[in-house]
């Protein structure tokens, strides 16, 4: 298994390893989860982001991660952070969380729990100067999450991806400052 990054009560959150591109292919990669990502993607361009991802931990010490149940040691979602490389966006190089989180574990916490852990992770290990979040107005369950966590809405960073649907669009932004995040948790 790939090594581990963060541990919560019930997740490790690991770095990405061998065969994690075909585990996401066959538990993440469905419709419903993808809806507001882009839709549905190839093996070839999640194994790509992987490739991106474990390339930002060789440089930066940050990335994407999968995220494992602990009770069952099953893949259970996927989430970390990354620059902002939307070329669209109008704040590119921003440390920007984000996660996926497969649809039969939906409603048990496990984005609030992991992401809270990336949060305390990138203020303190990384030393972020402070995150943002991209999502579509469209995905209230991401958006209402961003302000569970304590971010405020960054109707300035809004663009338009013509990569993604009307519906997704325009792809908005939260932002959270390590003193927003110390005031809310």
């Amino acid at each position: 298994m790939a090594e581990p990054v963060i541990e919560t009560q019930r997740l490790i959150l690991r770095r990405i390893g061998e065969g994690d591109a075909e585990l996401q292919d066959r538990l993440l990669n469905t419709p419903t989860v993808m809806a507001h990502l882009g839709g549905v993607k190839t093996l070839d361009e999640i194994r790509t982001k992987h490739e991106k991802s474990q390339a930002l931990f060789e440089h930066y010490g940050f990335g994407f991660m999968m995220l494992i149940e602990k009770a069952s040691g099953e893949m259970v979602g996927h989430c970390g952070m990354k620059r902002v490389d939307n070329p669209l966006a109008p704040n590119p190089g921003d440390h920007e969380i984000g996660w996926l989180v497969r649809e039969d574990r939906w409603r048990q916490g496990y984005a609030e729990e992991a992401m809270r852990a990336v949060i305390d992770w990138a203020f303190g290990a990384i030393r972020a100067p402070h995150l943002v979040a991209l999502t579509s107005n469209a995905n209230r369950g991401s958006w209402r999450l961003m302000e569970k966590l304590g971010m405020e809405r960054r109707t300035d960073l809004d663009f338009t991806d013509p990569g993604f649907s009307a519906q997704d669009n325009p792809t908005i932004q939260y932002s959270l400052t390590k003193a927003q995040w110390e005031k809310s948790s």
